[in-house]
């Protein structure tokens, strides 16, 4: 079976894990510290703060921004609930913006629509979904004009790019997530940015009980630090993150090119001005064809997935809360129709080769 993810663990993994194991410091410590400047010079912020894993990110991320109880927060309903749930930890209301069709990210001119309409919106958190930028020009002209606090859900969006400048650097604060399926892992783990220095002293406490010193909490915190071990191994991953981009692009410009006179599948969207790192090959097929699509990709030893087959409303927990479908017209259509195909580096010249014979004889049916 050609898998959807592929995790890669080598050598200068082991080594790192090893000097950890070795040094017997298994907890936060130097190893962590290096991660944060790595990862944040990287990503082109000034402070990194690690986390134990990407929805601790957010949390962590929307309390650095000041988010309260009654808040309304705007955030797409497409993306994986952890986006949501995050604003309700603050106590929060997330409030729903549809998306671009063509990006599966939060659509500006939706996101003004809410604006005008809500009072009382504290922040937006929007998505770089897939491993796409979202459209960060119109976005920071809706920040100047309505003055919110932007945070990027950029769990998906390692290295990321619009215009040049990375995913995670544009706003108040940003998460990423090192789940082990993610682009770059640390098997659980996550990472808050922010170029502010008050909220970085913050968002440090916020992660360790909220200590100031050794044995003084000033502040409610948690316990959300990350150890070395995992950031032994996110040193490592970072260094060759460029190089699995690289090759995670020449995949899906394989694809694309493979696919775009067949009729029945629509492959993704790559705008100009954006540099993609496709964290998930993400195309659509109608909603009555998706099943036996994805059935007869299975029988031919190709695996895929569905991110996500519900809108984030439309969940039980979500209904309870009082969300009605409908809200979101393209999202709740963008889940019954999208199929994710491996696009990882690990993937053979062979596996791309299949994927794409596989694909076009089902066309040919």
């Amino acid at each position: 079976m050609i898998n959807v993810a592929h995790p890669v663990i080598g050598k200068r993994e082991r080594q790192l894990i090893n000097e950890v194991l070795d040094s017997r410091m298994i907890a936060s410590g130097k190893y962590v510290t290096a991660f944060e400047q790595n990862f944040a010079e990287y990503s082109g912020a000034k402070f990194g703060i690690a986390n134990a894993n990407g929805t601790t990110a957010l949390h962590t991320a929307l309390l650095m921004c000041g988010i309260k109880p009654g808040d309304k927060v705007v955030t797409t309903p497409f993306s994986f609930i952890a986006t949501a749930n995050s604003i309700l930890f603050c106590g929060a209301k997330p409030v729903f913006a549809d998306i671009d069709p063509l990006t599966y990210n939060i659509n500006p001119a939706e996101l003004e629509k809410i604006l005008k309409k809500e009072k009382n919106v504290k922040a937006v958190m929007l998505v770089h979904l897939y491993g796409l930028a979202c459209d960060m020009a119109e976005i920071l002209k809706l920040k100047k004009k309505y003055k919110f606090k932007l945070i990027e859900d950029a769990c998906q969006a390692h290295g990321a790019e619009f215009q040049g400048k990375k995913a995670g650097s544009f706003g108040d604060a940003a998460a990423f997530s090192f789940y082990a399926t993610k682009n770059m892992m640390t098997g659980e783990g996550g990472i808050t940015l922010t170029n502010d220095a008050k909220m970085d002293k913050y968002g440090r406490q916020v992660i360790n009980h909220g200590r100031e010193g050794h044995s003084t909490h000033t502040v409610l915190g948690y316990n959300y630090r990350l150890t070395n071990l995992a950031a032994a191994i996110g040193i490592a991953q970072l260094e060759q993150l460029e190089g699995w981009i690289k090759k995670r692009n020449e995949n899906a410009a394989a694809l694309s090119k493979a696919f775009e006179n067949l009729d029945f599948i629509k492959t993704p969207a790559v705008p100009k001005n954006c540099r993609h790192v496709f964290h998930q090959y993400t195309v659509r097929v109608k909603a009555s064809e998706r099943e036996k699509f994805m059935k007869y990709l299975a029988d031919n030893g190709i695996g895929s997935g569905i991110y996500y087959p519900a809108v984030m409303y439309k969940q039980p927990y979500y209904k309870k809360l009082g969300y009605k479908s409908g809200l979101c017209p393209e999202a709740e259509k963008a889940a019954k129709e999208v199929i994710s195909l491996p696009v990882h580096p690990m993937l053979s010249k062979e596996d791309i080769e299949k994927i794409i014979n596989v694909i076009k004889e089902y066309g040919r049916e």
